[in-house]
Parts: structure tokens; C-alpha cells; sequence
């Protein structure tokens, strides 16, 4: 389950968008995309890059969220975001 799940960080849109073409090459129907913070806008360009100029008949589904962090000054919420992308196979 996890080979169609692309995780997004730092890394420039491109490199993102390639990484979810070779994802739905492994699994043909569903890849997910998830971002946290900063790189939620990484992620919707991703998912529009990906659908606009490389994959037809691709169908989204946005989930957002929010996980709450521990760090040394105690706790803070961030933001996430999850795009589950389907392809369906119309004519």
C-alpha cells in the first residue's frame, strides 16, 4: 500500500511529478499524494501538473487535516493535506 503514496517535501515540483507517473505505472489505479505545512502548495502543483500535462482521465479527492507536534516548546498544529488520485480507465 504504501509503494502508491508520495511523500512531499523540499524537492522541486518536477521531481514530485515524476515520482507519481512511476507510481501509477506500480499501481495503475490510485496514487496518493501527502504534504504537511509549507509543502502543502508543492503538493497541488503536483497534482495539477500531474493531471493537466502528463495523465488523462484522472479524477481527484482532497482531504485536510491538521496533526498536532511535540517539540521542545511544547505542542503546535500543522496543517496536511492528502490528494488521492484516480484513474479511470474511460474512454
Amino acid at each position: 500500500m504504501s509503494d502508491n503514496i508520495v511523500y512531499i517535501g523540499k524537492k522541486p515540483v518536477m521531481a514530485y511529478v515524476m515520482a507519481v507517473i512511476t507510481a501509477f505505472r506500480d499501481n495503475p489505479k490510485q496514487v496518493v499524494i501527502r504534504a504537511r505545512g509549507r509543502s502543502i502548495s508543492i503538493a497541488v502543483d503536483v497534482a495539477e501538473v500531474t493531471k493537466n500535462n502528463y495523465l488523462s482521465n484522472i479524477t481527484d479527492t482532497v482531504t485536510i487535516g491538521t496533526e498536532i507536534l511535540e517539540s521542545d516548546g511544547g505542542t503546535r498544529n500543522v496543517s496536511t493535506i492528502q490528494i488521492t488520485l484516480n484513474k479511470s480507465h474511460e474512454a
